[in-house]
């Protein structure tokens, strides 16, 4: 496993296991034929209503809590200060733990500031070992390490061969702050499993187009968590560390780039409402759970 070293000194393994879209059903398996296979880092958050199952499955597995470096992230509906820390004691419990590696902000929206002080007193105290954010687009991410008392450590942002992220990627390097990629397959949207160039450069190699794809990012120095529900291919993607891309194939490869999310802006107007939305259903659901219990 190779290691990226964060700016407080922290090392992170560069490559890792994402539960995102994990149905609470399978996700303890799932972390454990990961955590089987030789994952060592796991990436999972609030907002995907799976951080019990990833605590129960570390327990299970019998694998020293400080081995693995664990990952999750604070949702929305519980930014600013007092809110924040409240979550952050709730992922504790739930993933069995008592204290996670890297906490991130998930969303650059609401009282990220007020979230992100709590971070800090959080991180000054031991309890998050690393902080940074997600889904901060170069602006915000300046703004944000230009007035904090402590810079992020890592953004994780979109990232594959059809959005590759290069300004945002000199923004990081410029603000020390490492690059992690969510979906680093793009999700196979727009054909990109079946992508010619990555096939050709695939068999060259006798590697899949997923493995291509997972090290070119790790050659541009990026962290990748790249979910399977599959053991054989959580395995599949773990073997990326026995070959390296030519910088002709790096060449060709960043010529892919389309320079636009294969999913959403964050910097749209009506996805921002969007999320607005996505919040405020949560919370009315939320509420009316809570009152049903206590009823």
């Amino acid at each position: 496993m190779q290691f990226v070293t964060l700016s407080n000194g922290v090392k992170m393994p560069q490559l890792g296991y994402g539960v995102y879209q994990i149905t609470q059903d399978e996700c303890e398996r799932c972390v454990l034929d990961a955590l089987s296979v030789g994952y060592r880092h796991l990436d999972t958050a609030q907002s995907y209503f799976n951080e019990e199952q990833v605590g129960s499955a570390i327990k299970k597995s019998g694998i020293p809590r400080e081995e693995i470096f664990l990952t999750t992230k604070v949702w929305v509906e519980h930014y600013g200060y007092d809110e924040c820390k409240k979550s952050v004691e709730v992922s504790l419990k739930k993933l069995q733990t008592d204290y996670i590696d890297l906490m991130l902000l998930h969303q650059p929206f609401s009282d990220y500031y007020g979230a992100w002080r709590a971070l800090e007193d959080l991180y000054d105290e031991g309890v998050l070992k690393a902080i940074g954010v997600s889904n901060f687009y170069p602006d915000r991410l300046v703004d944000i390490a230009s007035f904090s008392r402590i810079r992020p450590m890592v953004n994780q942002v979109e990232t594959h061969p059809y959005f590759q992220q290069v300004e945002a990627h000199q923004w990081m390097k410029k603000y020390g702050v490492v690059h992690e990629a969510w979906a680093p397959f793009g999700e196979g949207r727009g054909g990109l499993f079946s992508d010619p160039t990555l096939q050709h450069i695939g068999k060259k190699y006798g590697k899949t187009t997923a493995q291509v794809m997972l090290r070119f990012a790790l050659q541009r120095g990026i962290v990748v968590i790249p979910k399977s529900t599959h053991r054989e291919r959580m395995a599949e993607n773990m073997n990326v560390f026995d070959f390296a891309l030519s910088n002709e194939d790096m060449s060709k490869i960043s010529l892919l780039d389309k320079g636009k999310s294969s999913f959403f802006s964050h910097q749209d107007p009506n996805m921002v409402e969007w999320f607005v939305k996505m919040v405020e259903d949560r919370k009315t659901k939320h509420d009316s759970a809570t009152e049903k219990k206590n009823w």
